[in-house]
């Protein structure tokens, strides 16, 4: 809000948030946080306990993610995010202080933000391989392979919607802190 004098001088004024708002951004924070936390474990489990095994034609054939760059792309990047998920828990709840620091509104939107990018990354590489393996891809001769690894292939389907899941989390926490920093005073 901003006031102007007779002089031409502009007085800023700020208006004091509220303690309802506070708390509801608290809230949210935390509780997006340990979504995110939670989803990207579960994700992350799911990736790691997708194998099958298989005879095809006489021969032993094997599914695994580990055979993907992709998918262990996007597992890392689920462990990655599930770790700072609980580390910055910290920060949040120094950020529920009276005397907080305002500037740190705007770390935790770059934390935010940075999250939201590595998480899609991982998630989109995946999505992209996980498309292949479905369907195939005639031009190049790839045959789809989730109709004879069915257990595998929806393993990680159910692993890369908990990542999607988890990317939403912090698309929604890098709103919310933006929007928190954009109203401290500067």
């Amino acid at each position: 809000m901003e006031t102007e004098t007779n002089n031409s001088a502009v007085i800023k004024i700020h208006p004091i948030p509220s303690p309802i708002t506070h708390l509801s951004f608290m809230a949210s924070q935390i509780w997006l946080r340990i979504v995110a936390a939670a989803t990207s474990i579960a994700a992350v489990c799911l990736m790691l306990h997708s194998r099958q095994s298989k005879v095809l034609f006489g021969t032993d054939m094997d599914a695994r993610y580990t055979y993907s760059p992709a998918f262990k792309f996007c597992t890392f990047m689920n462990v990655v995010a599930c770790a700072l998920s609980v580390l910055s828990l910290l920060p949040v709840f120094t950020l529920g202080r009276k005397f907080s620091n305002s500037i740190n509104y705007f770390y935790l939107f770059l934390h935010d933000l940075i999250l939201v990018i590595l998480l899609a990354a991982g998630s989109g590489s995946a999505t992209a391989f996980a498309q292949v393996g479905k369907y195939g891809n005639s031009h190049a001769g790839w045959m789809p392979m989730c109709d004879n690894f069915g257990k595998f292939c929806h393993k990680v389907s159910s692993s890369l919607i908990l990542g999607y899941i988890a990317v939403l989390c912090y698309l929604l926490l890098a709103i919310i802190s933006a929007n928190k920093a954009r109203q401290i005073p500067v």
